[in-house]
């Protein structure tokens, strides 16, 4: 999955995590879109996800780092801060995700560091800053992901013409749920 081999979790998220046979460092990175854009999460807990993406590799035809890797690094980082503030017993599926570009890039590393704007039962919303290595901000991204129930490990897979996840109620795509909580 994802790049994640110098991910830090802190106590908090390895001792509730523990026993479950996840393997954290692949349920909370960007998957295969992670490999691609060469991602990394550095540190992740409930209150803070620090992220990076080089900007070689991802940029548009301008040589200027893509806004779309910049969305992908920030989706990514809510995602997780979503997930670990939800716990185990839930997923988080983004609903929304708006991203303010401030400043071209076009060497180096940006990195990404998630904060919850607002943390609830059905819902978490995370803000995300993304500066280059100067430490001058490039994007500010704000997601919103809807926290639903985990599909128990040996129950059968709802129908998704009946399926409330399926609904719009949370204003997630159908297909949103296929993504395991991390919709990058």
């Amino acid at each position: 999955m994802g790049e994640t081999s110098d991910s830090v979790f802190s106590p908090q998220v390895i001792d509730e995590w523990a026993g479950l046979g996840i393997d954290l460092p692949a349920l909370f990175s960007a998957g295969e879109l992670g490999n691609r854009v060469g991602l990394r999460i550095q540190q992740a807990a409930p209150e803070r996800v620090v992220g990076t993406l080089p900007v070689a590799g991802n940029t548009q035809p301008y040589g200027l780092l893509h806004g779309g890797a910049s969305a992908v690094l920030a989706e990514t980082l809510g995602s997780v801060g979503a997930m670990l503030h939800a716990g185990p017993g839930k997923i988080a599926v983004g609903v929304d995700l708006n991203c303010t570009h401030h400043r071209p890039v076009r060497t180096g590393v940006v990195t990404g560091v998630a904060t919850p704007a607002h943390v609830g039962r059905t819902s978490a919303t995370f803000e995300v800053v993304i500066t280059d290595e100067r430490g001058k901000r490039v994007c500010t991204a704000r997601l919103t992901s809807a926290l639903r129930p985990a599909a128990q490990q040996n129950a059968p897979a709802a129908d998704a013409s009946t399926s409330a996840d399926a609904g719009a109620d949370a204003g997630a795509d159908a297909d949103a749920d296929d993504s395991g909580g991390i919709r990058a």
